[in-house]
């Protein structure tokens, strides 16, 4: 109570001094959407190719162009690639160059050797093509992606609202008489809902061409998302969205300086007294803030020293017997070698160690500078000792000496199961300029990552490459053995522990694998602890990794078990089906693991998604675990089972599973036909009727 006083105290005192409050708002931009599959290939080392690269790495670099648009060219005649680069209208350059270069790295990335391509990135769009791309307006591709959730809207007004806000806004943006910037933003609102929208063209395009663009966009709307609280549509000439926040910057530009005057001073006896008057006034004001600073720095400075202590404490009076000395760990991992580097995530870094009796152990050194990582350290701690489960890692003892905080658990000798699923390794490259001028899948990784790092001279870098020949380990057996044993742990943290706890980062990486392939459950660093007769709560502090986060915890910060089990179904799929859960081109579509697994199970090949290197393994136990990895992702969160649920239907096949609805997070590909869109709609109808249990 009396450090909460202190911050109150604190937060006054600063907002005396500053006399401003700002608001930061939330990173809900996050995307990357590519499409270049209706593209013919050209070969590597053609001049074409090399034009491509050419402007790709270097559509960045020109600092004069300040208002969000590029046009480019490199080449001649049928070697000549053009390229334009539009950026959200309240992007300042920096950001905008920043956006461009990585989108550009991306799309060489995603789109090798293509004609091509197109690549929707955070805030902004790239895209290049052989044909001639100014002034000419273009609609497809076009991307479209919506919230997970609906609007409560009693007064069902909600629609008409969004439709004359936006028609209206398409007015204003096609009338724009700037040559530079066509687009508008505005707000529509009501008592049940907040309507904010912004819709842009490039500035090629003329009035009616913009017009058309935005027409067609805003009528992709009802026919995929009506009631949704939030809505992209992704082109390649013009982009509209809208949301339930505010999400943009700005609305206009600022107007010109006033040009009034202000009023001469009177001359004589007046003046001096004004003079002094204000000489008085700034010492008081200077006093006054360096009396104020003083006092600011004093209660931080406390608050600090207060709070070390108690942290302390509270660690200490529940894993005494648990720690070590900084020089004992030191000497077990040879100083902190790079090679006994195991990883390296986003609180600090990961060595493996041996005791002088010869015991073997991993050792998470958190970062120095890391707030979040003093509160994972401590949350870690006193919520792993209390937990003893055969599939929860098991944590041997922690050190907190000056800046120094390690945790110390068993080494698992298999690493993480992200390593085998998806066979990632991490390497280290001396160079990261030169490298780029081989075709492997790992260069152009390291060229994504280090032209980032170390644009101008060669850096040592630690990237992540590819080996699919680590998923040969994992047989069905092995898989299924890893798919139930996490099953059980997550059972544990939410039924049988002594408090309810709730994970929120499950995925792949944070679950180790032992000599035998047994899984733990690692990294609870963001977990939760609930008392048994509490099953859900909010947070405005959102952790975890996008792609394993239950929507509703995303989007508003509400968690339960079921979040948990939401990641567990996403986990699940990657294991069947052996691919990471994010964007990934299937033939003409883009699309997610979700996205494509309930697509194949509604059209009745759901066999589609079993990985290719499973040759041997139960068919029917295969498809039953995709049956129930589809029923934990469900966008209703009462539909979803709790563990205790999963584990009775991965271990009684007698029990008939329910037909799963609808997953949360499609991403819906305007490319396919409205035709092939209603009928999936449709056919959810009479899903109580099937009799076969899964899919032929």
């Amino acid at each position: 109570m009396r450090m909460g006083a202190s911050r109150l105290q604190l937060f006054l005192l600063c907002a005396m001094l500053t006399h401003l409050v700002k608001l930061a708002f939330a990173q809900r931009d996050a995307y990357v959407i590519y499409d270049c599959s209706n593209t013919n290939n050209v070969s590597s080392n053609s001049v074409y190719s090399k034009n491509v690269n050419t402007l790709l790495t270097t559509i960045s670099s020109n600092t004069n162009i300040d208002y969000g648009f590029y046009n480019f060219s490199v080449g001649e005649n049928f070697n000549r690639v053009n390229a334009i680069v539009l950026c959200r209208v309240d992007l300042t350059p920096t950001d905008c160059r920043s956006c461009v270069k990585m989108s550009a790295l991306e799309l060489l990335f995603r789109c090798p050797n293509r004609k091509e391509g197109i690549m929707w990135y955070m805030n902004c769009t790239v895209r290049y093509s052989n044909n001639s791309l100014f002034g000419v307006m273009q609609f497809e591709p076009v991307q479209q992606l919506s919230a997970a959730t609906v609007v409560t809207d009693p007064s069902g007004t909600f629609n008409q609202v969004r439709e004359t806000l936006l028609d209206k806004l398409r007015s204003e943006a096609t009338a724009s008489a700037s040559t530079l910037r066509k687009f508008a933003t505005g707000r529509a609102n009501s008592r049940y809902f907040d309507i904010y929208a912004l819709l842009q063209c490039t500035p090629d395009l003329n009035q009616q061409e913009c017009s058309d663009c935005l027409n067609q966009s805003i009528a992709k709307v009802p026919t995929c998302c009506n009631s949704s609280p939030g809505v992209r549509v992704l082109t390649p000439s013009c982009n509209v969205r809208y949301e339930n926040y505010h999400f943009y910057r700005y609305t206009l530009e600022a107007p010109p300086p006033s040009s009034s005057t202000l009023p001469l001073p009177a001359e004589g006896k007046g003046s001096s007294t004004n003079s002094s008057r204000t000489i008085i006034i700034v010492v008081v004001a200077i006093v006054s803030a360096v009396l104020i600073f003083c006092i600011c720095t004093c209660i931080y400075l406390r608050m600090r020293k207060q709070g070390k202590k108690v942290e302390m404490d509270e660690i200490n009076s529940g894993a005494e017997s648990l720690q070590f000395d900084f020089c004992t760990i030191r000497v077990a991992t040879d100083n902190f070698s790079n090679v006994n580097k195991l990883g390296e995530g986003g609180f600090g870094t990961v060595y493996k160690g041996k005791f002088p009796n010869g015991q073997e152990i991993a050792v998470k050194r958190l970062s120095r500078s890391s707030e979040q990582g003093d509160q994972e350290f401590k949350n870690e701690i006193l919520l792993v000792v209390k937990l003893q489960h055969r599939n929860l890692v098991r944590l041997l003892g922690f050190c907190f000496e000056g800046n120094e905080r390690l945790l110390v658990y068993e080494f698992m000798p298999n690493a993480s199961l992200d390593h085998f699923i998806f066979g990632t390794h991490d390497y280290i490259f001396s160079s990261c300029m030169y490298v780029y001028m081989f075709q492997h899948t790992c260069i152009y990784i390291i060229l994504f990552i280090c032209i980032y790092i170390c644009p101008i001279t060669p850096y040592i870098c630690l990237i992540e490459c590819v080996d699919p020949s680590k998923r040969l380990h994992l047989d069905w057996t092995i898989r299924y053995k890893i798919i139930v044993g996490i099953a059980r742990g997550l059972q544990y943290l939410h039924e049988d522990s002594q408090f309810r706890i709730i994970h929120r980062d499950l995925k792949t990486s944070n679950v180790l694998l032992d000599e035998e392939m047994n899984p733990k459950i690692s990294d609870f660093g963001m977990a939760r602890l609930f008392t048994l007769d509490q099953s859900q709560a909010n947070t405005r502090r959102i952790v975890g990794t996008y792609g394993y986060m239950a929507p509703e915890y995303a989007m508003h910060g509400h968690f339960s078990v079921k979040s948990d089990v939401f990641s567990y179904g996403v986990l699940i799929l990657e294991m069947v089906c052996g691919q990471k859960n994010n964007y990934f081109q299937d033939g003409e579509n883009t699309e997610n693991l979700l996205s494509h697994a309930w697509k194949n199970w509604r059209e009745g090949i759901a066999s589609n998604l079993i990985d290719s290197t499973l040759r041997v393994g139960s068919t029917i136990e295969i498809m039953r675990c995709i049956h129930i990895g589809l029923l934990c992702v469900q966008e209703n969160i009462a539909e979803r089972p709790t563990m205790a649920s999963v584990l009775l239907m991965l271990n009684s096949y007698s029990m008939a599973l329910p037909v799963p609805s609808r997953p949360a997070f499609l991403m819906h590909n305007i490319v396919e036909s409205d035709m092939l869109s209603d009928r999936s709609f449709q056919a959810s109808q009479n899903e109580a009727s099937m009799t076969d249990p899964y899919p032929r």
